[in-house]
């Protein structure tokens, strides 16, 4: 259980982060990095998840006594 609310506060953590990254970057006019900055965030919490979800077809996988 704790494994689970670890990875909540590690994608919350990006997101808090990337909001202020943004809002600072957006306040000296510079949208463009702002956006590209947002983006990263965003990869960056894709990868954690993807991961995630293989490691899920890993296990379903082993319990299954697939390949």
């Amino acid at each position: 259980m704790s494994h689970g609310i670890e990875v909540i506060f590690k994608i919350a953590g990006v997101g808090i982060l990337t909001a202020v990254i943004n809002n600072i970057l957006e306040k000296s006019d510079k949208k463009e990095i702002a956006t590209l900055s947002t983006i990263a965030g965003l990869l960056i919490v894709l990868a954690m998840v993807v991961s995630m979800i293989a490691g899920l077809f890993n296990e379903l996988r082993m319990i299954f006594n697939l390949y």
